[in-house]
C-alpha cells in the first residue's frame, strides 16, 4: 500500500512514517511545506491512501489557518475526485472544531470538506478529532505543554504555570498511530470518526509534578511506576528530550576490605535492586530479616550460599556461580551469608523486596554458624 503523508516533517507524520516503514506492505510518499499544490496532482493518482497532517496552528497571519487547515485539504479533495478513483483519506482534524476561533473554524471547515467528498463520490473517510497529542519529537515551547515541560526540566530549564488547575485531555502519539495503522490495514467504507483509546486527563499541576518527579529519580534513585498508562508514556516522552550529555549519570558506591556495594534502583512498592562485590574467600551477610526478602543472582564467579534457621538451628548449604543463571532467595527467620569459593572476585545481583532504611533496616546481625551459651 502506497500511503502519502501530508505534513510528514510534523511530530505526529514523523511518529508515523517510522511505524509504517516497520511494517511489510507499506510505501511512504511524502509531502510537505516544500512540495507545490502542483506537485498532489502529480502524487495522488499513484497511491492507495491519503493520512492528512498537514495543518497550520500558529501562523503569524491569521488567514493561514483557512489556507492551509481548509484549502490544502479542498485541493486534495479536488484531485482525488479528478482521478476516478476512491482514495481512501485520515483527516487530523481537533477538539478545537468545536470552538468558534481561527483555528476551530478553519479544522471545521476542512472536516466539512473531507465530508463532501464522501457524500460526492463515496470515498473512504476518517475524522480524527484529536485532544492533546504527545511523545517523542514533539517541538517544545510551541504548542504542547507536555512537550516544552518534558524538554525544559529534562535540560534543567524553568517551566512557567499559569492554570495550576487547567485540566488536559491527552493521546499519547503511540497510541494515535496504532489506530491509524489499523484504519489503514481494514479500510472501513463510508465515513468514520475513529476514537482513540486511551485518553487521559491531568492537571497542568499534577503534570509538572510528574515529570519533576522523573527528573528527581536521577539523584534519588528512587523509579516512579512507569509500567504502565499515562505514567509511562510520560516518562518515555521526557526521557526523550534528555541532552546527549545526560544519557549518564552517577551513583553512590559502598566499598570496603570486602568489595564494593552499589544500590542500582529503587522502586516505591516493589524494592529495589543493587549490585555487590566480594574478593575471593570475603563472606558478605551474617544476619536475617522478619519480613524482608531477596533474591540473589551470581553474575561473574562463584558462591557458596550458608542459612540457618534461626528457631530450629537447621542449616542449609548451596553453591551457584556464573555457569548457571540460578535465583537464591533468602527467607525470613532464616540467617544467611555468602563466600566467595572462586580464585576471582564474585559479582551478585540483588534484589529486596523494600528499601533499605537505615532506622528500620529489619536487618539482624546474627552469626550463621550456631554457637551454644
Amino acid at each position: 500500500m502506497r500511503v502519502l503523508i501530508t505534513g510528514s516533517r510534523g511530530f505526529i507524520a514523523k511518529n508515523l512514517k517510522v511505524r509504517l516503514e516497520e511494517l511489510d506492505g507499506f510505501e511512504v510518499i511524502e509531502f510537505t511545506r516544500d512540495h507545490s499544490a502542483e506537485m498532489l496532482k502529480k502524487i495522488i493518482p499513484t497511491v492507495d491512501a491519503i493520512v492528512h497532517l498537514a495543518g497550520e496552528n500558529r501562523p503569524k497571519d491569521e488567514g493561514q489557518f483557512d489556507l492551509i487547515n481548509a484549502g490544502l485539504t479542498e485541493s486534495i479533495c479536488e484531485v482525488i475526485k479528478s482521478t476516478d478513483r476512491c482514495i481512501p483519506i485520515i483527516l487530523a482534524s481537533s477538539t478545537q472544531a468545536e470552538l468558534d476561533n481561527p483555528y476551530g473554524r478553519s479544522k471545521y471547515r476542512a472536516e466539512q470538506i473531507v465530508k463532501k467528498l464522501n457524500t460526492e463520490i463515496d470515498n473512504p473517510v476518517y475524522i480524527y478529532r484529536l485532544p492533546g497529542i504527545f511523545g517523542k519529537w514533539c517541538r517544545p515551547n510551541y504548542n504542547s505543554v507536555v512537550a516544552t515541560f518534558c524538554f525544559n526540566i529534562a535540560n534543567k530549564k524553568p517551566i512557567s504555570i499559569s492554570n495550576n488547575t487547567s485540566e488536559l485531555p491527552l493521546v499519547y502519539v503511540d497510541d494515535l498511530i496504532t489506530s491509524f495503522i489499523k484504519t489503514l490495514e481494514d479500510m472501513p467504507s463510508g465515513l468514520c470518526w475513529p476514537k482513540i483509546a486511551p485518553q487521559y486527563h491531568i492537571t497542568i499541576k499534577e503534570l509538572s509534578a510528574q515529570i519533576k518527579a522523573f527528573d528527581d529519580t536521577r539523584t534519588k534513585n528512587v523509579s516512579e511506576s512507569v509500567g504502565k498508562g499515562l505514567v509511562r508514556a510520560l516518562y518515555a516522552t521526557y526521557i526523550s528530550y534528555l541532552p546527549k550529555e545526560r544519557f549518564i549519570y552517577d551513583l553512590a558506591e559502598h566499598s570496603d576490605e570486602r568489595g564494593v556495594f552499589v544500590e542500582f534502583l529503587k522502586t516505591k512498592n516493589s524494592g529495589q535492586f543493587a549490585y555487590f562485590t566480594a574478593h575471593p574467600g570475603v563472606t558478605r551477610g551474617g544476619h536475617y530479616h522478619h519480613t524482608k526478602t531477596e533474591k540473589f543472582l551470581i553474575i561473574s564467579g562463584t558462591a557458596r550460599f550458608n542459612f540457618r534457621n534461626i528457631q530450629t538451628n537447621e542449616t542449609y548449604e548451596l553453591v551457584s556461580s556464573e555457569a548457571k543463571p540460578q535465583i537464591i532467595e533468602t527467607v525470613p527467620g532464616w540467617t544467611h551469608e555468602v563466600t566467595n569459593i572462586g580464585e576471582n572476585q564474585m559479582i551478585a545481583m540483588l534484589w529486596a523486596s523494600e528499601i533499605y532504611d537505615k532506622n528500620n533496616s529489619d536487618t539482624i546481625a546474627c552469626k550463621v554458624k550456631y554457637e551454644k551459651n
